[in-house]
């Protein structure tokens, strides 16, 4: 045998070593799916006049079994829920008011951790100015959270929700 042909023998050793232990893993382990968290928005009034305000209100379902990163987690590596709201310029947009978390204990953490169960709701004023020109105006809600159940957290999400507002 030449040094090339062992060389490339032992390459191909490595590499079906380091493979099959994955597919192994992968085959026995059950992959679990994101929970479907329903997300809705709506507005305190279909109109508004100009230099007034109005609510907006954004509202997560989250299946029982399941649970969101509150907005601020207590632990650096959970992602936390963030609400952005993007408006035509000129209307303000005041700053969000989550929810207030419940602190559980899970098997993926030793901390307790900061999280919203069941149905989360997140209210921010929008403010229209009196010298707002158009006669309507979509506000795009983006809504960026991580869900988790028990025993482990899936990759963030972000679901858009798009609210119109007319102007009077």
């Amino acid at each position: 045998m030449t040094r090339k042909t062992i060389h490339a023998g032992f390459r191909l050793f490595l590499l079906l070593g380091l493979i099959t232990p994955f597919q192994f893993h992968a085959a026995t382990t059950p992959l679990q799916d994101a929970p479907n968290i329903g997300v809705t928005g709506r507005l305190s009034a279909d109109k508004v006049r100009r230099g007034q305000s109005v609510q907006a209100t954004l509202v997560m379902d989250i299946p029982s079994g399941y649970h969101v990163n509150s907005s601020r987690p207590l632990e650096k590596f959970l992602v936390p829920t963030q609400l952005k709201i993007e408006a035509p310029e000129g209307i303000r947009i005041g700053a969000v008011t989550y929810p207030r978390p419940v602190l559980r204990s899970f098997k993926f953490s030793k901390n307790k951790v900061s999280v919203y169960e069941g149905r989360a709701t997140m209210r921010v004023n929008v403010i229209v100015p009196a010298s707002f020109a158009s006669a309507s105006a979509e506000l795009k809600a983006r809504l960026r959270y991580q869900s988790c159940n028990d025993e482990a957290c899936f990759p963030p999400q972000t679901r858009e929700v798009s609210l119109w507002l007319g102007i009077k």
